[in-house]
């Protein structure tokens, strides 16, 4: 049975990750301190840290430099509240291997990390392409006909979604509650939004709207 390191002081969330972990078949534990993730990690007993980064006594990159630079190759998936390119530029630099935004479904989560244990057991892919568009899970970096483009950790969960159901009309409804996470206002028209922004960086051509259905991205 694979175990999971949870690093993450705030209680409900911590018990909210770790319930669903639990029910999924996985064996956690869960600590809130930046120190004690690194105690724990270096045993090596676990197959897969999730790993906030505002925590109490440090800030979670430390906790990353310091276990990678003691030769802990443990995958790391990042948990955070801040949407920002540089954040998660710097965390896949310094080895994180996937990145969660705060707040998120959990079956997203779940997801991502049955996702990175099978691709550390079988070496797959990371690397999405559809019509021109290249999305790396790993750098976070997405190229339109070989150019780079910046996006946003939304644009870029927003983009990744799509591009993993290319030609599948996905709801607004489907796309608020895998980008947005589980406290998404259903009324919202930020998909719409968000859709706009891409669209500019990456064509708008590439995104189509289905009325009163929602939007799909030709392949």
């Amino acid at each position: 049975m694979s175990r999971i390191l949870i690093v993450e002081d705030e209680e409900r969330i911590a018990s909210f990750i770790r319930k669903g972990l639990t029910a999924g078949g996985f064996t956690t534990t869960v600590v809130g301190t930046g120190a004690e993730a690194v105690d724990y990690a270096v045993t090596g007993g676990f197959d897969l840290m999730l790993l906030d980064l505002g925590l109490p006594d440090t800030d979670g990159f430390d906790v990353l430099r310091r276990v990678r630079s003691m030769g802990v190759d443990t995958p790391v998936v990042i948990l955070t509240a801040r949407d920002g390119v540089r954040d998660t530029v710097t965390g896949l630099e310094i080895g994180a291997d996937d990145y969660v935004t705060k707040p998120f479904r959990f079956e997203e989560l779940l997801a991502r990390v049955r996702l990175r244990m099978r691709r550390e057991r079988n070496g797959e892919l990371t690397v999405l392409q559809a019509g021109g568009l290249a999305l790396d899970l790993r750098t976070r970096r997405v190229a339109v006909d070989g150019d780079t483009v910046d996006l946003t950790a939304r644009e870029f969960a927003l983009l990744e979604l799509l591009m993993r159901h290319p030609g599948q009309v996905l709801s607004r409804q489907q796309m608020l509650s895998h980008v947005w996470g589980y406290d998404y206002d259903p009324g919202s028209n930020v998909v719409d939004v968000f859709v706009r922004a891409l669209r500019r960086k990456v064509g708008a051509d590439r995104i189509v709207t289905v009325r009163g259905m929602g939007y799909r991205l030709m392949d």
